[in-house]
């Protein structure tokens, strides 16, 4: 592992979807408060991203705690009359320190362009949030050899954007193939994504070497800590398994064995 991947902090975040209700995500907090030690929470960032009604709870009962929280998706719009929409002061209001943007589902099943994901990362950093920007191709497009050119094409839409941002920015590698599939890529799958993303971020003037990238799509506790040692592999972003607390934590566990 290279001494540039050992200075970047590992990162955990958790993606809950639209999943659980008041109970759930009380007995889940406190199982996480619980388990993930102030040590481990030293080495490794981690962060849970709950539906929109229950940010506020998230807020209040994780405060004094070193566990972050965040939305899992952000509006494209500063305010207005855009009915549903949550706009990205909102978020900051709920201290949230980061939003997802461009999430697989966000662009397959409610249409999201890179046009907007651009936007939506432009608000999240005017009003203090980090995005995490999520990029990844289809089964199609990867059985058709395109996997670079999707990649590419996601990330030099907002490579301006992260560019300007400087310090702090998060790219998210979810092929979508393997989301909730129970398909993993490979670790040479994930490495060799993450390493594409990192130099092809470098192309828009993005400071790569500092990106933290997450590869997501069906980690799991017996497979993070493979994926987690690829040199270009900073960490996670969870979906099914962030709903079971032991799942959850054995998975940033196997993070920390990265910044060991």
């Amino acid at each position: 592992m290279s001494a540039q991947s050992m200075r970047r902090k590992p990162l955990v975040i958790g993606n809950w979807k639209m999943n659980g209700d008041v109970d759930v995500a009380e007995r889940l907090i406190a199982d996480l408060r619980a388990a993930l030690d102030p040590g481990l929470l030293d080495r490794v960032a981690v962060a849970v991203c709950p539906p929109f009604p229950y940010l506020g709870l998230a807020a209040a009962r994780l405060a004094g705690s070193a566990i972050g929280w965040g939305a899992q998706n952000v509006a494209a719009y500063p305010n207005g009359a855009y009915t549903g929409e949550v706009s990205a002061t909102m978020l900051a209001d709920l201290r949230c320190a980061w939003t997802l943007v461009g999430h697989s589902e966000r662009r397959t099943l409610f249409g999201d362009t890179d046009a907007e994901v651009v936007r939506k990362a432009q608000q999240a950093l005017a009003a203090g949030v980090a995005p995490v920007v999520c990029v990844g191709e289809t089964l199609a497009e990867r059985e058709s050899g395109a996997t670079e050119s999707v990649l590419g094409r996601q990330l030099d839409a907002v490579g301006a954007v992260l560019a300007a941002a400087g310090e702090g920015v998060v790219v998210a590698y979810e092929p979508v193939w393997a989301i909730g599939t129970g398909r993993t890529a490979t670790p040479q799958q994930a490495q060799d994504a993450h390493a594409f993303i990192r130099a092809r971020l470098a192309r828009s003037g993005v400071a790569s070497q500092a990106v933290r990238i997450l590869y997501g799509g069906s980690v799991k506790p017996g497979n993070a800590g493979e994926l987690f040692a690829c040199p270009d592999v900073d960490g996670g972003l969870i979906g099914g398994a962030s709903l079971v607390a032991a799942d959850f934590v054995a998975i940033c566990k196997a993070a920390l064995r990265r910044a060991a």
